[in-house]
C-alpha cells in the first residue's frame, strides 16, 4: 500500500473495503504499533461486517495508549455510520427526472370530509347500541390462542438468535460494558460443576423469575401511583446496577453462559416492559448449553 492510497483512506474511512483490509494487515504486521493503521483495519473489517472484527478490537485495545480515544472513536458516528452518502447521490438523477404532477384536489377534499362526517354520525349512533357492553368472548379466544402459539414456538437455532457471530455494538453510554469486555479478554473461563448448591435467599429469588418466565403473566399498569423502586436493588451488587443489554451480550460472546443468564434475570426486572425478549434470551442460552454438552 502507497502513501498516497494510505492517505486517501484516512480521509474516506467508508470506502475500505477487502483489499484495503488486506494491504493494511501487512502494513500492520510490519509496524504494530501504527494505531491509525489499526484504526483504518477496525473501519474495514466493520464495514464488511467480518467476524474478525471483535477480536481485531481487542487487540487494537492492546495497542492503544488511551482506550478512551478508542471508544470515543468506534462509537463516533464517521466509524458507525453506512453509506448513506453513496445512496443519497445515486437517487439524486432519479429524483431529478420525475416529472410532478398537480391536480384540484379541493372537491376531492370536500367529498372527504363529508364521508368522514357520515362516518362519524354511524360511530355516535352505535354508542347507544347495547350489543358494545356485551362480553365478546368468541374474539377474545381469537386474540388469545395465536400469542399461546407464539409462546409455544421452539427457538430452532439458538446461535443465530444470540448473534454471537456479530459485532459488538457499542453506544456513548456504554463505556462499563466496554470495560468490562476488555477485561473478560484476560479473564480464565469459568469451571462448570455438577454439585448441587444450596438454597439461599438469592436462589429463590431467581426461581421466582424462572417461573416468571414459564408463565410469562401480563403485566397490570398500578391503579394508584407510588414510587418507583428498582426491583433488583435487594440482591443486585453496585456493579449490577450498571448493567446493560450491551454487556449481557458480551458474556454471551465469551461463553460465559452463567453470568450471561444473570445479566437478563436482572434486565427482566430492570425492564419489565421487555421482560418477553429477555426470557427468550434466556431460553435460547439454556438451549445453546444443552447443544454443546451433547
Amino acid at each position: 500500500m502507497n502513501t498516497s492510497t494510505y492517505t486517501y483512506l484516512l480521509a474516506n474511512p467508508q470506502e475500505i473495503k477487502k483489499e484495503e483490509v488486506a494491504g493494511l494487515a501487512s502494513v500492520i504486521e510490519k509496524y504494530p504499533y501504527f494505531q491509525s493503521a489499526r484504526a483504518l483495519q477496525l473501519k474495514g473489517l466493520k464495514n464488511e461486517k467480518s467476524f474478525l472484527y471483535n477480536d481485531s478490537l481487542k487487540i487494537t485495545a492492546a495497542y492503544t495508549t488511551d482506550r478512551d480515544i478508542l471508544f470515543e472513536y468506534i462509537t463516533s458516528e464517521r466509524f458507525v455510520q453506512n453509506e448513506i452518502a453513496q445512496v443519497i447521490q445515486q437517487h439524486d438523477a432519479a429524483i431529478l427526472e420525475l416529472d410532478v404532477v398537480t391536480e384540484d384536489v379541493s372537491e376531492q377534499l370536500s367529498v372527504a370530509l363529508d364521508n368522514q362526517m357520515k362516518v362519524e354520525l354511524k360511530k355516535a349512533d352505535a354508542i347507544f347500541n347495547p350489543e358494545l357492553f356485551q362480553r365478546k368472548l368468541a374474539s377474545v379466544k381469537d386474540l388469545a390462542e395465536p400469542r399461546k402459539e407464539e409462546q409455544t414456538e421452539p427457538i430452532n437455532k439458538p446461535e443465530t438468535a444470540l448473534e454471537l457471530n456479530k459485532p459488538l455494538e457499542f453506544k456513548k453510554t456504554d463505556t462499563h460494558s466496554f470495560g468490562e469486555w476488555l477485561k473478560l479478554t484476560s479473564a480464565t473461563p469459568i469451571k462448570r460443576s455438577n454439585d448441587e448448591e444450596t438454597i439461599s435467599a438469592q436462589t429463590r429469588k431467581f426461581q421466582l423469575i424462572e417461573k416468571f418466565i414459564q408463565q410469562k403473566p401480563k403485566i397490570k399498569p398500578a391503579e394508584q401511583f407510588s414510587a418507583q423502586k428498582d426491583l433488583s436493588e435487594p440482591y443486585t451488587h453496585a456493579s449490577e446496577a450498571l448493567m446493560t443489554e450491551t454487556l449481557a451480550k458480551v458474556y454471551l460472546q465469551q461463553k460465559n453462559y452463567s453470568k450471561a443468564i444473570q445479566a437478563y434475570k436482572i434486565l427482566i426486572l430492570k425492564y419489565p416492559e421487555k421482560s418477553g425478549f429477555f426470557a427468550d434470551q434466556i431460553r435460547a442460552i439454556k438451549k445453546l448449553i444443552n447443544t454443546e454438552e451433547q
